[in-house]
């Protein structure tokens, strides 16, 4: 059988979101209703996290190259950046 949450148990699954945020949103997001009560299932909450997922289009994360290697982690071939005070006496 499904799960079926409610405004504050889906608000506890969501990282970040607080019940109020749901329910002033709630025309919005994938939901079921019956009668006056609404309830959550998990698919509705992939969906919810789906609707409002960012990907960077700038920056180091954008441009960061696709793992040669199934299954490492996609951000294994970043490095840090030079400090501040390093890359200014570089420079001439």
């Amino acid at each position: 059988m499904t799960r079926r949450m409610s405004y504050a148990q889906a608000a506890e699954e969501l990282p970040g979101v607080e019940e109020s945020w749901l329910r002033r949103h709630i025309k919005k997001l994938p939901h079921t209703k019956i009668g006056r009560t609404v309830y959550f299932t998990d698919a509705d909450l992939e969906r919810i996290d789906q609707m409002f997922h960012h990907e960077p289009t700038t920056g180091p994360l954008a441009t960061a190259p696709k793992p040669s290697t199934p299954g490492a982690h996609p951000l294994a071939n970043l490095r840090p950046l030079p400090r501040r005070g390093k890359a200014l006496t570089n420079v001439s």
